[in-house]
């Protein structure tokens, strides 16, 4: 009986070998993990798995990552790989990857990797190591090198896991774009060319030469733009006046339309009434953009002018919008006048130092986005654009300039709007030669009114906060710390971290900001949808009279009533009413200048004898697209000293994951911030704090002693139960 035991025994321990042995073959082949982190910082974001997805042309990964590493450094090469192998998984047939053998105490094979790491750029770094209770260092190769056709790509040094993900994914998405977007389209790209038959009665009186060529020449130039799009543009001319669809489409498109009364022209011919349509729309799938072939201009005395793009101007306004449709090289405007913070470093007037430029923005900006700089006074706002950003303006916007921001707006493009409330300026002698504080002048450039319409303001005062950045003084000084109230710390709990371009973000800090307050009704009745991005505490209260921000003179308010919490930043989306729908067209301001009886006889020319009041402009578009616009009250944030090189502060992604939400990219933001480290802990009372010191003390010991007494109690029963057992046999 004890042999036959014996042998079951035997047979139990080989069943669970081979058990153990299939689970681990099943495990080789059907490799799967489960990430547990709230953020998913180990799964690929949707965005990386469309990047490698859509590779159309072979994309190949070398890492020389040196082997061995002490820690933290040996973390780094199995994340990579994991990563990488996340991306192979994603990735369809084109994507490869490969880890070489760097390593200084190998082989030949390993000193001819080590040559090809050089002449691909990577170079080895030096990292410290702790060896027997002793600081060496050590030299190690640590980057990747991407080819993707004839294009290399490198990312010399990986010292961190942070943010790796994002890279990775922005180089392939950048690789990617250059060379396969247009060979992934499932469907040519269209380029519909609307003009109406109609216009080219009136076009003498227009001064619009060559209108009736406009079809052939264009056509001639979308074959040119063919050759350089690997075949992918489909040309097609509509006439609306001709073609019901074709002007139902035109309609449907906000194509810019013009319309006259019967009219004679100075040999007494009649001219009757119609209207036509001009204007090009370049579309991919839902995708659609107009590229305007007439601009319409009305200045003073000389009455309303028609300007007839030239072809070369066209062909950049294409090329710019297929590359915008189908993501290739994602542009941005930057609000260039004004009176707005530069990207780059400008002298003033008699050689005195100009505006603090945004020089760390500017860098951060222009690797993700092609910045077009952006002159409405002068040139307007340019097509092929998504977002426009305005940062700071300290000059008065005219009619003319907002008309133009509302009807950029109407057609479904995004705004971003840092607006400060207040211009500072430094006291004569300044506050050392006993000049006083800075004086505060409210600034209105008048885009105030324009979003006031939209139902969105920005009051005039600073916003205070107990919750704040403490400023370190020195013992010399008496030491302690000195709170800065108008550096409010926007905590976890005030975060809106259902807005997905917000969601990891765990703390921000303002700086000099301003409320931002909404009207619901208005917003309600304009079928708008309003987000409070984030709040200060509820200790915060308003500076809005005798601005002194002297820490030295601040003091928090006395009465309660005075404290309450504030909106920071707003998002308005939607499709919004135009400012400028019950109000005439403005006129460009600077044309007035050269008002006479010369400019008179001109503008007569001009029209061909016509009387002005024959020819209309073209409608104001008055409902526009939905749209979007982000809304802050300081701009302070986008300065050198709060944005970081690298962009890994919490405030630096702030700023760049609100440009991707102008640009319709919050998958890029979400990508961006997930493995955001600045995870601040949770403010808790003196009593919790307490109890969780103690409960992980005592906790632990006393939890074992239990354990031990439950045994103990156990076997103590077994025991006498065993005992009663055979005591009755």
């Amino acid at each position: 009986m004890r042999r036959a035991l014996n042998l079951t025994r035997y047979y139990r321990f080989i069943m669970y070998a081979i058990v153990v042995v299939l689970v681990n073959v099943a495990g080789a082949t059907l490799f799967f993990r489960v990430d547990l982190t709230s953020s998913r910082v180990y799964s690929l974001s949707r965005a990386s798995r469309e990047a490698v997805a859509t590779l159309s042309e072979p994309l190949t990964i070398k890492v020389f990552f040196t082997g061995n590493l002490p820690a933290p450094y040996n973390n780094i090469e199995r994340y990579l790989g994991d990563l990488l192998q996340e991306y192979a998984v994603a990735g369809n047939r084109y994507f490869n990857y490969e880890f070489f053998n760097v390593s200084s105490d190998g082989d030949e094979r390993a000193r001819q990797n080590q040559e090809a790491a050089r002449n691909y750029g990577v170079f080895p770094v030096q990292i410290q190591k702790i060896e027997q209770d002793e600081m060496k260092f050590q030299t190690a190769h640590m980057g990747m090198v991407f080819i993707h056709g004839d294009i290399i790509e490198t990312i010399p040094t990986i010292t961190s896991t942070e943010g790796l993900e994002f890279q990775v994914t922005s180089t392939i998405r950048k690789m990617n774009n250059k060379i396969s977007a247009l060979l992934s389209l499932k469907e040519n790209i269209s380029v519909k060319l609307f003009l109406s038959s109609s216009l080219e009665v009136v076009a003498p009186y227009m001064n619009l030469a060559g209108l009736s060529d406009l079809p052939g020449e264009t056509e001639k130039l979308v074959s040119r733009l063919n050759e350089k799009n690997y075949g992918r543009l489909a040309f097609s001319h509509l006439d609306p006046s001709r073609d019901a669809d074709g002007r139902r489409e035109a309609e449907g498109h906000n194509i810019l339309s013009l319309r006259w009364e019967e009219f004679k022209d100075r040999k007494g011919r009649t001219i009757p009434a119609d209207s036509g349509y001009a204007g090009i729309i370049v579309g991919h799938g839902d995708r659609r953009e107009e590229i305007p072939l007439i601009r319409v201009v009305r200045i003073p005395v000389f009455g309303t002018q028609y300007l007839l793009a030239e072809m070369e101007e066209l062909e950049g306004d294409i090329e710019n919008t297929i590359e915008n449709i189908i993501d290739v090289n994602e542009k941005t405007g930057y609000l260039a006048d004004h009176g707005t913070h530069p990207l780059e470093t400008t002298q003033g007037a008699f050689g005195q130092p100009g505006t603090e430029p945004l020089s760390r923005f500017g860098s951060l900006l222009s690797a993700e986005y092609t910045v077009t700089p952006v002159k409405i006074k002068e040139e307007g706002i340019p097509e092929g654009i998504r977002s426009l950003i305005i940062a700071g303006p300290r000059e008065p916007f005219t009619d003319y300039d907002l008309y133009q921001i509302d009807q950029f707006l109407m057609k479904g493009r995004n705004l971003a709007i840092f607006l400060d409330p207040f211009e500072e300026s430094a006291p004569q002698g300044g506050m050392a030669m006993g000049g006083g504080p800075a004086a505060s002048r409210p600034i209105e450039t008048g885009l105030e009114k324009l979003l006031a319409h939209y139902g969105i303001t920005v009051k005039k005062s600073y916003i205070m906060d107990e919750n704040c950045f403490k400023q370190s003084i020195s013992r010399a000084f008496g030491g302690g710390e000195r709170p800065i109230y108008f550096a409010p710390i926007i905590k976890s709990e005030f975060i809106n971290n259902d807005v997905p371009f917000l969601k990891n973000i765990k703390g921000l800090i303002m700086l000099k900001a301003s409320p931002v307050e909404i009207e619901d009704e208005k917003i309600k009745k304009a079928g708008l949808k309003a987000e409070k991005l984030f709040s200060s505490s509820e200790r915060s209260w308003e500076m809005a009279e005798g601005i002194n921000q002297n820490p030295l003179f601040m003091q928090p308010p006395t009465q309660e009533d005075a404290y309450r919490q504030m909106a920071i930043a707003y998002t308005l989306e939607g499709p919004f009413p135009s400012y400028f729908a019950d109000r005439p067209v403005p006129v460009k301001e600077e044309e007035t200048e050269g008002e006479g009886t010369a400019g008179k006889g001109a503008a007569d020319k001009a029209k061909g004898g016509v009387t002005p009041t024959l020819l209309t402009t073209a409608e104001t578009i008055e409902k526009g697209k939905p749209g979007k616009i982000f809304l802050i009250g300081t701009s302070e944030i986008l300065k050198n000293n709060v944005m970081d090189d690298e962009g890994r502060s919490p405030n630096a992604q702030f700023i760049m994951n609100v440009i991707d939400y102008a640009n319709d990219r919050e998958d890029n933001a979400v990508m961006r911030t997930k493995a955001q480290r600045f995870n601040p802990l949770m403010d808790v009372g003196p009593a919790t704090r307490t109890f969780v010191k103690t409960a992980n003390i005592v906790g632990l010991p006393v939890i074992v002693v239990i354990a031990g007494l439950f045994v103990w109690f156990r076997r103590k029963s077994r025991k006498r139960m065993v005992q009663e057992m055979f005591g009755k046999a």
